[in-house]
């Protein structure tokens, strides 16, 4: 049987798994601007919020089931509930929550997720050992560079293959992180590095059921393992990343090394994070602000007689759900998501519930959005057109969308938006001091005081 011929592959790759670990290993703690040790803060509680506003989603209910039946040490906290499991279990059950609502943060230049693995990691190992969150906040910056690097030089080709991008370079950020926080020389981290390299996690296939918030989880879960394997001297292949057989060559025709090089600890990737004000697909954001404003200038769902939608080809690629059964397929709708803003004017978790999504009355309202693509259109844009019974027409465009970094969400939106997901599941007073421990991590000496604020 014939053999597809091959992508020719690059045999003088730069040692870029060398080059990482030297990074992570030896990179002075707080070597950044302020404005970069501000993100890392603002990254952790959006992350912290989006995780514990899950806790007790069904998946979470089912991923706590499964982990129990292992009859796990209680090592770390599974935030927003009361059970502790082995830190392994932590990191994966956290990584799922945090994903769950599609409300976490994104690096825009790659669609990664990136503190879903890295964090739920590093907490979970931070728990268990006492570290202090000055420790947290370096391993966290630290190991979303490794992550968002290995992203942007396979971005858009690894993508397109079909994998998620999230869970298949988490698990290299969550590697290097909690290899930082173990306090792994440069050889040791490469080998953490190598291990996780073996192990990416997630396929675009899944997106739209529980699977795809494993991802991150899986991603983390991993990583951790990968760098406590490290640690008790398991060893893999120096050249993990950047051979020819190596991870990035298997699942890129694309791989520009330089992406992981240049400016290598000046350029810091978490200073282009980002945050979602709206729990779905990014993509969908910039149609759901243009709703939003439709209705803030007074139409009314009631007077629509259409809703002409002008997005690039990308949005009806990975939200084109024309008619989505429940909440998570809700999350993959442009549809559905022009429909809440103009119904709400927003589109939070609870826009996204199950009964709101099959709703007659948003049934028929997404039936009247009418979506196009024009590919002059970018995929940050959107051009839309409230056609009313009338014959009045309002028209609005979006260039960047609240929440891009053109247009970032304050930290005040951050706070409220904790609030919204945090308050129903811990209450108000523990959310209240849940973000002013989120906001002093870096000083405090025990992050088990900040886990312990994130349980009912």
């Amino acid at each position: 049987m014939a053999r597809n011929t091959p992508v020719p592959a690059d045999h003088n790759a730069p040692p870029v798994t060398q080059t990482l670990a030297r990074f992570v290993a030896t990179h002075p703690s707080r070597g950044w601007r302020d404005a970069v040790e501000h993100e890392a803060h603002r990254t952790f509680l959006n992350w912290l919020g989006c995780a514990v506003g899950a806790a007790h989603h069904e998946s979470a209910n089912a991923a706590m089931a499964a982990v129990q039946l292992l009859q796990p040490a209680p090592q770390a906290s599974v935030l927003g509930r009361t059970e502790k499991v082995d830190m392994a279990s932590a990191a994966l059950i956290n990584g799922i929550t945090s994903h769950t609502f599609d409300f976490d943060d994104t690096h825009l230049k790659t669609i990664i997720h990136p503190a879903g693995p890295v964090a739920s990691a590093v907490l979970a190992l931070a728990e268990h050992k006492g570290l202090s969150g000055r420790n947290v906040v370096d391993a966290l910056v630290l190991g979303i560079d490794v992550s968002c690097r290995v992203g942007n030089t396979m971005y858009p080709e690894h993508y397109d293959r079909g994998w998620h991008i999230t869970g298949s370079t988490g698990t290299l950020g969550a590697a290097a992180g909690c290899a930082r926080l173990l306090g792994l020389n440069e050889q040791q981290t490469a080998m953490a590095l190598g291990i996780a390299a073996s192990q990416p996690v997630g396929m675009r296939e899944q997106f739209g059921t529980m699977t795809k918030p494993f991802h991150p989880g899986g991603a983390a879960r991993a990583g951790l393992m990968s760098a406590l394997l490290a640690s008790q001297g398991f060893t893999a292949s120096p050249r993990a990343l950047e051979a020819p057989r190596g991870m990035i060559q298997t699942v890129s025709t694309k791989y520009a090394w330089n992406e992981i090089t240049d400016a290598l600890g000046q350029r810091l990737e978490i200073s282009f994070n980002s945050y979602k004000p709206f729990a779905c697909g990014i993509v969908i954001h910039p149609s759901i602000d243009a709703c939003a404003q439709l209705r803030a200038q007074g139409v009314q769902p009631e007077e629509i007689e259409r809703i002409d939608l002008k997005v690039h080809s990308l949005v009806l690629e990975l939200t084109g759900k024309k008619e989505p059964a429940d909440g998570l397929q809700g999350k993959f709708s442009v549809y559905h998501g022009c429909a809440c803003g103009l119904m709400f004017g927003k589109a939070g978790e609870e826009q996204y519930a199950d009964d709101i999504v099959t709703r007659p009355d948003m049934v028929a309202l997404r039936r009247k959005v009418v979506a196009v693509v024009d590919d002059s259109i970018d995929e940050a844009s959107v051009d839309v057109t409230a056609v009313l019974k009338d014959g009045r027409q309002v028209h609005v465009f979006v260039k960047h969308a609240i929440g891009s970094l053109e247009n970032p969400m304050t930290d005040a939106m951050l706070e409220r938006k904790f609030h919204d997901l945090c308050d129903p599941v811990i209450g108000k007073g523990k959310a209240d001091a849940l973000i002013a421990a989120c906001w002093k991590l870096a000083s405090t000496r025990d992050v088990r005081a900040l886990t312990a604020l994130a349980r009912p």
